[in-house]
């Protein structure tokens, strides 16, 4: 389930580009999406997208209906069917979907949107075919028994404990907010559901479901990639041209919300809760109106960059709130526009009210500047622009034009009204729905402080809820999956169409900085990335954080530029700085507009070259970062994670959080942070990576101009500090009364980038936990419903990498899943896995790596990664034939050493009543520490904070 908190405005052709130094915007041409529509005689519509110049091929499935189509007493049912369109047809049994797209080198998902849901797939062009008769199938044949609903039913469950119980906010933002925003409308009702709405479905509410809006006349099929026009006409007939339309009409949701007589206020509570929070709903206008395009500029003045109105006024200069967050959530009938912040440490709700309420009377009363429109245009443009970058991209942006706004042809006539927005009509805009006593104000705090006897306000599905009308026909076809023998064979894939990467080209400038730059599309859009070659691994002896710190700092001022003239520069011309430490890596990052990177660059290398390390912004920044830590502290996932570190490395340099604890940033000094930069910022211990368009003579001048005169140090750079692993064999268990779930891992010391057997180690973890289809999530949330996902990762890194399998899960399954755990991690190293199972998982890396390496910013993480540990740049396109050489006997040797019990620590992190007599019958020697006494500054994991 996606859950929409930004814009709909990611279906624009135009790029308007501003130039601070002119003061007025330009104008860059993009070509416009390029679709084909053609209708069938059933009510299906096609709409094709064609791009020869890559080698995969997206499918998207659009239907009319979502979470407001629930029925009533059946909150998130649209969104549980979606997990069983994943189950069987008729010639397909269940799961055999992933066969078709993960296996072959390929992804799918779906997601429920109030208004929608959607599926889709992106694989190797080839196998365009097989994905059209498979989409068809579950169109036209769906089969679900009762084993594979109650399955699925209870992985939706694991997914809303995940999501929404486990997460200190998710039921503020999942729950709370649409249920004290509407009263009548369906959009009330959360999309995720509650448990015992979901318990309550059955199987034939699954089938009627089916059979009143899974039909060809409610849904928008997508094609765009690689594909031969007439070629892709006579499958789509073939394939769903037979599926008949049923005769009556597909229920319509009527229900209009009352107006609002009033301002609301609503106190909400949840266990686990950090940090109080507040937010602000107004009742808002649908997608098409002529207003949306207003609000959705006003929400990107309001939230977008470090230069926007609430996090410069609550988060900067106020020191309010540690997030704020504005969101125009326009939909198919009227919608919403929220404001909120989760407080600082010590603020409360009704300050960040205060604030809050401050800054939209503002806008109500004072025209926006043109600076500040031209910005939001900017940022608004440069964002739909990095969706553009692939076929899958494309066919979301036409997707959400024809489901939200009913009309494909605005996918290419948005951009026009963002063009033509004045000062003037974003003040008129928020007169008329940014009104003060028409707000909802929700206050969300810790449980704790919830008076005696107060019960919740909000009710669920209350009962003027208008749920939307269900009335299936009489009967319902019962439709079965075939016996293999008269199923009919998916078709065979095509001849392969093979990529083609991009090239990087690599130069030295002078100085030493190495430049990397690779031309990667037409698209006017650019990252650079600025990376030093170490990180938090050279952090000193009790001042965990530094590096992050370090980097963090650079874009909150440099010796010519404030911090909100920075934010305010870079932003103004479409671009986003991003800066942050990980152990073997310190980056600061520019993602922006090709148009304007001349003037971009230089600003970045200032930063780099020129930070100020002003004690106020040090200052400012320790106190964010521990509220970031405070609320980090209380997910499951997270802490599982930190502790995890701890124990494989202990007091070696990977093994203190690189995020820092409460107690070492406090330990952090200006000194500190300055030494750190002067030993590791230089020209000859960094690299810069350009991607995007822009040749490389280009980038390589580009360069030249912003760094060519950074000057490099005459002693020699330091060596990264590495390694550090111990033998392993804890088992930690870590209390958080009240959590939703429980985090499990299970991890061991792994190895370097440069180690030989890094392949070999890469295709075993594939096997074992790298992806929907590999062992752990088809033995934990396929076989069991256990989990919404279960996997593992390889993170191999200069020193000794960490290996890692991980899941959540319900409290009460924390036992049983360390079991399962354990248990798939040994027998990857006692069977040898089959040819078939090998090489779906070869398969379905080479194809993960290629779409990464299908953006700017991904190719740009993946060259950058190389270039710090002396890969040569040519590996990435050796990738795919590095991984096929990969033969069953490496990966059952690679996975010996992963496998060994010895050296596998194990934390579980939950409400530890609820598993703990389980969990000690397995481990008697566990330990058990109550988070709240837990030290991640001490390998012990116990002692005062800061031992």
């Amino acid at each position: 389930m996606q859950r929409r908190l930004a814009v709909i405005m990611a279906f624009a052709c135009l790029s308007i580009l501003a130039s601070p130094s002119h003061g007025q915007a330009a104008e860059t041409a993009v070509p416009k999406v390029d679709y084909r529509l053609r209708t069938l005689p059933n009510g299906l519509k096609v709409f094709s997208i064609r791009d020869p110049s890559t080698a995969n091929v997206a499918v998207q499935m659009w239907y009319g209906v979502g979470s407001k189509n629930d029925p009533a007493g059946r909150s998130g049912f649209a969104h549980l069917f979606e997990h069983l369109m994943f189950k069987g047809t008729r010639d397909m049994p269940p799961e055999f979907f992933d066969r078709l797209t993960e296996d072959v080198g390929g992804a799918n998902n779906a997601s429920t949107n109030d208004d929608y849901t959607n599926y889709f797939e992106t694989a190797p062009a080839n196998h365009l075919e097989t994905l059209l008769w498979a989409e068809a199938e579950r169109l036209g044949g769906l089969v679900v028994d009762e084993a594979d609903f109650k399955s699925e039913r209870a992985v939706v469950e694991e997914e809303l404990r995940q999501r929404v119980l486990a997460d200190p906010y998710g039921r503020l933002y999942a729950l709370d907010i649409p249920e004290a925003s509407y009263v009548l409308h369906p959009y009330h009702r959360p999309g995720i559901g509650s448990i015992a709405d979901l318990d309550a479905s059955t199987l034939a509410d699954v089938r009627a479901f089916h059979a009143v809006y899974y039909r060809p006349d409610n849904v928008s099929l997508i094609v765009a990639g690689d594909f031969d026009p007439a070629q892709l006409d006579a499958w789509v007939d073939k394939y769903f041209g037979p599926i008949s339309r049923p005769v009556g009409a597909i229920p319509q949701v009527t229900a209009v919300e009352p107006a609002r007589s009033g301002p609301r206020l609503i106190d909400a509570y949840g266990p686990n809760v950090p940090l109080p929070a507040v937010v602000l709903t107004f009742a808002g206008p649908d997608a098409a109106s002529p207003d949306a395009t207003a609000l959705q500029v006003l929400d990107a003045i309001l939230s977008t960059g470090k230069s926007s109105r609430l996090y410069q006024s609550l988060v900067y200069r106020q020191q309010l709130a540690e997030t704020v967050l504005s969101d125009a959530e326009l939909r198919r009938q009227p919608g919403l526009f929220a404001v909120g912040a989760v407080m600082a440490g010590g603020k409360t709700p009704d300050q960040g009210e205060a604030a809050l309420r401050a800054e939209l009377k503002r806008l109500r009363e004072e025209p926006v500047t043109t600076a500040e429109l031209t910005a939001a245009r900017n940022q608004l443009i440069a964002d739909v622009l990095r969706g553009r970058e692939t076929a899958e991209g494309r066919g979301f942006e036409l997707g959400g034009a024809i489901v939200l706004e009913g009309d494909a042809s605005r996918v290419n006539s948005d951009i026009a009204e963002l063009r033509a927005i004045t000062p003037a009509d974003l003040q008129r805009a928020a007169r008329r729905y940014l009104v003060d006593d028409r707000r909802v104000t929700i206050r969300y705090r810790p449980e704790s402080e919830r008076p005696a006897g107060q019960a919740d306000v909000l009710v669920q599905d209350s009962p003027q809820v208008a749920a939307a009308p269900l009335q299936p026909p009489a009967v319902i076809p019962v439709v079965q999956t075939l016996p293999p023998a008269q199923r009919q064979p998916p078709p065979k894939p095509g001849p392969t169409v093979a990529p083609v990467p991009p090239k990087a080209v690599e130069r030295a400038l002078a100085n030493g900085l190495r430049v990397i730059v690779a031309k990667t599309s037409d698209l006017p859009i650019v990252t650079a990335e600025l990376t030093i070659k170490d990180g938090a691994a050279s952090d000193p002896a009790g001042l965990a954080g530094l590096a992050g710190v370090t980097a963090a700092l650079l874009p909150q001022g440099s010796t010519t530029r404030s911090a909100s003239e920075i934010a305010t520069q870079v932003e103004a011309l479409g671009g986003a700085l991003s800066a942050d430490a990980g152990y073997d890596s310190s980056q600061i990052s520019l993602s922006g507009l090709s148009d304007t990177l001349a003037q971009a660059l230089p600003i970045l290398a200032d930063l780099a070259r020129h930070p100020a390390f002003a004690q106020d912004e040090l200052d400012r920044l320790k106190t964010q970062k521990r509220d970031e830590l405070t609320v980090a502290l209380q997910e499951p996932g997270t802490l599982a994670r930190l502790v995890m570190a701890r124990l494989v490395f202990a007091e070696g340099p990977y093994g203190h959080p690189s995020s820092g604890s409460p107690a070492s940033l406090e330990r952090i000094t200006r000194a500190a942070v300055v030494q750190q930069y002067q030993r590791l910022y230089r020209p000859d211990n960094a690299v810069l990576v350009l991607t995007g368009d822009i040749t490389p003579d280009a980038g390589f001048a580009l360069a030249e101009q912003a760094f060519g005169d950074w000057a490099r140090p005459t002693q020699a750079p330091p060596k990264p500090a590495t390694g550090g692993a111990v033998p392993g064999g804890r088992v930690i268990v870590v209390d958080l009364p009240g959590t939703g779930q429980a985090a499990v891992a299970v991890g061991a010391a792994s190895i370097a980038r440069l180690d030989p057997a890094y392949y070999r180690v890469a295709v075993a973890n594939g096997v074992l936990g790298g992806g929907y289809s590999a062992r752990l999530n088809a033995e934990i949330r396929v076989k069991r419903g256990l989990s919404y996902g279960a996997g593992s990762v390889m993170e191999a890194r200069r020193g000794e990498g960490v290996f890692e399998a991980s899941v959540q899960t319900k409290n009460e399954s924390a036992d049983e899943v360390v079991g399962l755990l354990l248990e798939q991690i040994q027998r990857l190293g006692a069977e040898q896995a089959s040819s078939e199972e090998l090489a779906a998982r070869k398969a379905s890396l080479i194809g993960e790596f290629g779409r990464t390496a299908d953006t700017g910013a991904g190719l740009a993480g993946l060259l950058t990664q190389d270039a710090i540990y002396g890969v040569d740049l040519s590996e990435i396109g050796r990738y795919a034939a590095q991984v096929e050489a990969v033969d069953p006997g490496q990966v059952r040797a690679a996975a010996l050493e992963l496998a060994d019990p010895g050296r596998l620590d194990v934390v579980v992190v939950g409400d530890a009543k609820l598993f703990l007599d389980a969990l000690k019958r397995r481990f008697p020697k566990l330990e058990v520490i109550e988070a709240g006494a837990l030290n991640l500054d001490s390998a012990s994991l116990r002692g005062p904070a800061g031992g």
